[in-house]
């Protein structure tokens, strides 16, 4: 696990963190236990364990609950990297072979099921009614979410549609990781709905720094070609500030019609997109989220979880990859 400074105030509950979640193969099948150890080997800074467990001791929450709560979630979303990964046959994340790359489509789907109910047990454990609703209800509108893409790909999608996409995708977990964290720290309905409405403007900021890198990174890094979404038929924030800013571009308008294009005419596409401002666009409006996920943020008393959470907005609208 990289270290980063927004982890620092709660770095021996991380590592408690993943503990629990390397004990969850306990018992189970030798398979599972060595996948469930390269899943969780395999990098990544752990960004929605650190934010639940931030705004958990930003609240005051019992800390072993907290640390219970943190693994649930990060179960969940590893799991949904799981499938995800196999039904975008990605065969890289984050430097190293998926689940996918190396088993067979079988038994990295059976992987991703162990991960999820792995995932509902822990939640179920922090004994709260609450908490089980709300982490089913988003494992549906995650779920959702995906059938809905998978299903509108190379649909014309607008700025609803994606903003609906981008909230099932990702900032809905992060939303769930704040209110759930809220809800175990015992506080007051309206603390936990600030704490709520943080979440859903960090999540709505991650994933549209997340469509912009599907631009500017680089294949080797990201294991998948530069726009793979565009070359998916997937329209993200950048294809619609270039939609705005040129409507009638051909190539644009049959991508957005459902049409399939030659791959030159993708090509000077993807570089127009790159090169005519709608990625500074995006990235202003990633960072419009995080300003009002702050004004939110700075309602609450000076804190080191405080400052955590905000090393972790900054981090979050500056990162590479």
């Amino acid at each position: 696990m990289l270290k980063v400074a927004f982890q620092e105030p709660v770095q021996e509950l991380i590592l408690q963190v993943e503990e629990c979640m390397l004990a969850q193969a306990e018992g189970a099948h030798p398979q599972l236990a060595s996948a469930l150890d390269h899943l969780l080997s395999s990098g990544g800074k752990r960004i929605r364990v650190a934010f639940t467990l931030l705004i958990g001791e930003m609240l005051g929450g019992n800390r072993q609950m907290l640390v219970t709560l943190a693994a649930a979630l990060e179960l969940l979303h590893t799991a949904t990297l799981v499938h995800d990964d196999l039904i975008d046959g990605s065969l890289i994340r984050r430097g190293n072979p998926t689940l996918n790359a190396k088993w067979s489509s079988t038994a990295t789907v059976l992987t991703g099921d162990f991960l999820f109910a792995r995932a509902a047990k822990l939640a179920a454990e922090v004994k709260l009614i609450p908490v089980m609703q709300l982490f089913a209800e988003t494992l549906a509108v995650i779920v959702n979410g995906e059938i809905t893409q998978l299903f509108g790909r190379r649909v014309f999608a607008g700025r609803e549609e994606y903003e609906r996409r981008i909230y099932a995708k990702t900032a809905s977990l992060f939303e769930a990781a704040a209110t759930t964290a809220g809800i175990v720290s015992g506080v007051p309905p309206d603390i936990v709905d600030k704490v709520k409405h943080i979440g859903f403007e960090v999540g709505m900021s991650f994933q549209i720094v997340d469509d912009i890198l599907d631009f500017t990174g680089q294949q080797t890094t990201n294991g998948k070609p530069v726009a793979n979404d565009l070359r998916q038929g997937i329209v993200t924030l950048p294809t619609l500030y270039y939609l705005e800013e040129f409507p009638e571009d051909p190539v644009c308008k049959a991508i957005a019609q459902g049409k399939i294009v030659s791959q030159d005419d993708l090509e000077r596409l993807i570089q127009a997109i790159r090169t005519c401002g709608a990625v500074e666009r995006s990235l202003q409006e990633a960072n419009e989220y995080l300003e009002r996920s702050r004004v939110v943020l700075m309602e609450f008393p000076i804190s080191p979880a405080r400052h955590g959470l905000e090393e972790l907005a900054r981090f979050v609208g500056q990162r590479s990859k």
